[in-house]
């Protein structure tokens, strides 16, 4: 439900210009601290949007374009997510891409859990790639992991 709202907000704000507003997830303990470490390795463009500002500022959140792209670290496991469904991987990472949301992408490197939102303006397998390397550098040695 979180995400669907989440969502909502972007696609209402795609249109706007200046700063984009995402709610921030709550990440706890290693989970925040990989999420800090994540922040400082994201690109500073993807797929040809400049990386931009989203409000309230969170280091768990970035966005690129006017919501083109929006990345929560930190998000609880997708609640549609069964044990047996099959992630994509792309550079070690496994994606779960949500079938009732064809825009949202959830990375697995269980505790750590990254939500994308890609508008359909963007190629989503070329921005998962280009974030594989970021996330699984900071998700390996987590428990869980």
């Amino acid at each position: 439900m979180r995400a669907a709202a989440v969502l909502m907000v972007l696609l209402a704000l795609a249109g706007c210009g200046g700063t984009v507003q995402v709610e921030p997830p709550t990440p706890q303990g290693e989970v925040a601290a990989a999420c800090v470490k994540l922040a400082g390795l994201l690109p500073k463009t993807l797929d040809g949007v400049e990386r931009g500002t989203s409000t309230p500022e969170s280091p768990y959140v970035a966005v690129w374009g006017e919501a083109d792209i929006a990345l929560r670290c930190g998000v609880p496991r997708p609640a549609r997510m069964a044990a047996t469904d099959q992630l994509q991987e792309i550079d070690g990472v496994g994606w779960y891409a949500d079938p009732e949301k064809p825009t949202l992408f959830t990375a697995v490197a269980a505790p750590l859990y990254v939500e994308v939102t890609i508008a359909g303006t963007h190629v989503a397998p070329e921005v998962l790639a280009d974030l594989s390397g970021a996330v699984a550098k900071v998700s390996k040695g987590l428990t869980g992991s």
